[in-house]
């Protein structure tokens, strides 16, 4: 299969970026760069795996396969140079929620799933159409995300004791947390403050310190200096194992599968959101570009690797990615080496785990929450038009207090209404001098800055000349219809230039067949101007065809073509030879 001029071929869109770099003359110096930045990113990820899964409702040895399993293969097979895959916080909801009503069983299956519809995804070539989720839906599902996770740690920050299992939803979860106030844990509580007082200092006085690892370490050293009685891994969960387990494959029956489905169609969603997000920052940052279809195939082919070993959803994450390209990252070789340091950071110091208090993780996940929130943005877009607020606030009233599924459906629903609205707003139709719209803007600067046609062409009663400019689709085609509609004149021939129309679609076709077959029953001629080779294409298959409609390629053609008709002594005839009036023109790629 060969790409045509300019376009990538098959094999380009992907490869994956780690074929790429090796090719590169990869050497001695790079390798010890990666191996410097795949360190740091570890240190950070050791504490926040783990923090992530216990968030979730599995054991935290399940993030940490999620991390090494899932981390490796996004790095060995991703499109991006500097991703970092690994479990993240904005799946914590969904994950939650699926162990809920599935189980850790559902969960796995649900990965697993999930990941064959990434490969599917990405092979289709979808990845390129993430890029239109409006911006204020990836804001306001991201702080929605943030929220739910601070409130999910309440319990362990404030070390409160419930009686029966925590709610699921938001406003349930308040009111039960509220109700064991008086079971806070001040133990639980210093412990919290003090990781988070160490983490924001770290961050603050020394931004290139490991503040996760550091404050994790500190909290777990004074509270078991101090005999503090607060829950810790070994407590709940007796631990970590010091080895990989053996992979195999999750429970496949029909029945589970149709159950897990709408899970894994919403981990797909999400993930595939996710990563490439992650690899547009990380292009940001270093003036690279991702190959998206094949980071979704990469992130597939993860999600299978990490259900196969227990893990759970693998996602680019952000955070991580960043971290990896400030530490002088040079390709994904850092990927693949930050997964091997926590393999054996597990190995060698899996029994030490056991004394992290439970605190001092909910800490490390209260961070992440604040700096999921981009505050900044979402003031900005709360600002920036009715539209984009509305678009924002749904999406994020949803994400927290529905299902943040909704919540994107939902706000790119609302986008995309917006933007047809805005693109129908910018459809505008000129007759003569006065701009013919919908309403009273006709004197509007914008329209009125227009030049008339009667200055470029003298006034003409023979001839009426309509301009429509802007996208010409199924939004606007009832404002271009009544303006089209109030066309008091009855001429010889109408103009209608199309020049600066860039696409038109069935509808807009239709509502101009519609004023053509107007137009033939007064005995007027019809002829459009400036019309591309698609648009052209559009209307001769809806009927919008000779003797009824002549083409021309200028106003001026078009009123001169009038003229000629009109003197002549038989009146108007035939277009003359050359106007290809009749041809349809080849379909354009």
């Amino acid at each position: 299969m060969t790409a045509r001029s300019g376009e990538p071929s098959l094999l380009e869109l992907y490869t994956p970026k780690l074929v790429t770099v090796l090719r590169e003359r990869y050497g001695p110096g790079d390798l010890r760069a990666d191996a410097i930045a795949g360190l740091t990113v570890a240190i950070v990820a050791l504490p926040l795996s783990m923090a992530i899964a216990i968030a979730s409702g599995v054991t935290p040895d399940r993030g940490l396969y999620t991390a090494i399993v899932g981390g490796f293969l996004v790095s060995a097979l991703g499109g991006s140079r500097f991703q970092i895959g690994g479990p993240a916080g904005a799946f914590i909801v969904l994950v939650a929620a699926t162990v809920t009503v599935h189980g850790v069983d559902g969960l796995i299956l649900a990965t697993f799933l999930s990941g064959f519809i990434l490969l599917v995804a990405g092979s289709l070539r979808l990845g390129t159409f993430v890029k239109y989720i409006p911006y204020p839906v990836t804001v306001g599902f991201t702080a929605g995300i943030g929220v739910i996770i601070f409130i999910s740690q309440l319990k362990e920050l404030l070390g409160i004791t419930l009686d029966g299992p925590e709610p699921g939803p938001v406003a349930e979860k308040l009111a039960t947390l509220a109700d064991a106030l008086p079971s806070v844990s001040a133990s639980a509580v210093a412990v919290s403050l003090a990781t988070l007082a160490l983490i924001f200092g770290i961050r603050r006085y020394r931004p290139h310190w490991p503040g996760l690892l550091i404050g994790v370490v500190a909290a777990s050293l004074g509270a078991w200096a101090l005999g503090l009685p607060v829950e810790t891994i070994g407590t709940r969960f007796g631990g970590i194992p010091q080895s990989l387990p053996m992979p195999h494959l999750p429970v496949l029956t029909m029945d589970k599968v149709m159950e897990v489905l709408p899970a894994a169609l919403s981990f797909a969603l999400l993930g595939s959101i996710e990563s490439l997000l992650s690899a547009v920052v990380a292009d940001s940052m270093t003036g690279r570009r991702h190959r998206s279809n094949c980071e979704l195939v990469a992130q597939g082919a993860a999600n299978v690797g990490s259900a196969l070993f227990g893990g759970i959803c693998v996602t680019g994450t952000i955070a991580r990615t960043a971290t990896n390209v400030r530490s002088g990252a040079r390709g994904p070789v850092s990927g693949m080496l930050h997964s091997l340091f926590l393999l054996a950071f597990m190995l060698v110091a899996a029994p030490l785990a056991a004394y992290i208090p439970l605190a001092a993780l909910a800490a490390v996940l209260a961070q992440v929450a604040w700096n999921m929130v981009e505050k900044h943005e979402f003031a900005i877009l709360l600002r920036a038009s009715r539209g984009d607020a509305l678009v924002l606030l749904a999406t994020f009233l949803l994400t927290v207090f529905d299902d943040l599924t909704t919540g994107i459906l939902v706000g790119f629903g609302l986008g995309t209404l917006l933007f047809m609205h805005r693109m129908a707003q910018a459809v505008a139709v000129e007759h003569a001098t006065r701009p013919i719209v919908e309403d009273d803007k006709a004197d509007s600067a914008e329209n009125g800055s227009r030049r008339p046609y009667d200055a470029e062409l003298g006034a003409d009663a023979n001839v009426v000349v309509c301009r429509i400019s802007g996208a010409f689709f199924f939004g606007a085609a009832a404002t271009v219809a009544a303006a089209l509609d109030r066309i008091a004149e009855q001429p010889g021939a109408y103009v209608l230039d199309v020049s600066a129309v860039p696409f038109l679609d069935s509808t807009a076709a239709a509502t101009m067949e519609g004023f053509v077959r107007k137009a033939s029953r007064q005995g007027a001629t019809v002829y459009v101007t400036g019309a591309s080779k698609p648009i052209r294409r559009a209307l001769l298959l809806h009927g919008i065809r000779p003797p009824d409609v002549r083409f021309r390629t200028t106003v001026a053609d078009a009123v001169s073509a009038v003229h000629n008709a009109l003197e002549a002594p038989d009146g108007p005839g035939e277009p003359a030879p050359g106007d290809d009036d009749g041809a349809l023109p080849p379909k354009t790629a």
